[in-house]
């Protein structure tokens, strides 16, 4: 793809500063994703405001419901004309089915496989008898057996789903460059890592909106894909 993969996560308290930021680094991010934080904030303004700034959008809602309920979430947000949506692989078939038959035409449905903030001890804490890999894989599985467009997975997933998924969308979150903090992420690599490996998308938050000069951060970050 031509295309930069960086969707800036952009999960600001402040509209004003959301649309500052997204601005300033517009020229060195592919998109801008825009969260359960800035969402229940700011609502469909606020998604409308990021608008403007000329880059598409990626609404992570991360959907996880009764598959009725979930279709008729999607169907509030086709206004918003989201270029990638989220869900939940854990709410099944039938709600990622249904998901993706209520998406707008254009809007890319993946689903969430394993948040990169959990670890095997998390996933055994809530009954998961599986490593974090095997599960990722598993629910990747069944989102492409669903219809989806794709899957969100770690840097450590994406390659293995990538081989056996070749036309799949793969958005990779929890990415820090090579000298950045990893924060409350269990399970990281690097922008350029994810990308060779098959990702599609690299979401990027802290190391570019909480850098000291955050254009010089995306610049920084695009010169390595």
């Amino acid at each position: 793809m031509n295309r930069n993969p960086v969707y800036l996560a952009l999960d600001l308290p402040r509209l004003d500063a959301a649309e500052a930021l997204a601005r300033k680094v517009s020229g060195h991010i592919g998109g801008i994703k825009l969260g359960l934080e800035f969402f229940c904030a700011h609502g469909h303004h606020g998604v409308h405001e990021l608008h403007k700034v000329g880059l598409p959008i990626f609404l992570d809602l991360k959907l996880h419901d009764i598959p009725n309920t979930v279709a008729g979430a999607m169907q509030a947000i086709h206004v918003l004309q989201p270029s990638i949506v989220t869900i939940h692989a854990a709410g099944g078939r039938a709600m990622m089915e249904d998901a993706k038959a209520a998406a707008g035409e254009n809007c890319k449905v993946v689903a969430v496989t394993v948040l990169t903030s959990l670890d095997g001890d998390d996933l055994s804490a809530i009954g998961v008898n599986a490593n974090p890999y095997d599960q990722a894989l598993r629910l990747a599985d069944l989102a492409h057996s669903a219809g989806l467009d794709g899957i969100v997975c770690s840097g450590h997933e994406v390659g293995a789903v990538h081989k056996q998924w070749k036309d799949g969308y793969f958005v990779v979150p929890g990415l820090r460059p090579a000298d950045g903090k990893v924060g409350d992420q269990k399970r990281t690599v690097t922008p350029r890592e994810a990308r060779d490996a098959g990702a599609s998308v690299l979401v990027i938050g802290r190391p570019i909106s909480r850098a000291e000069d955050p254009l010089a951060a995306a610049k920084a970050i695009e010169a390595t894909l």
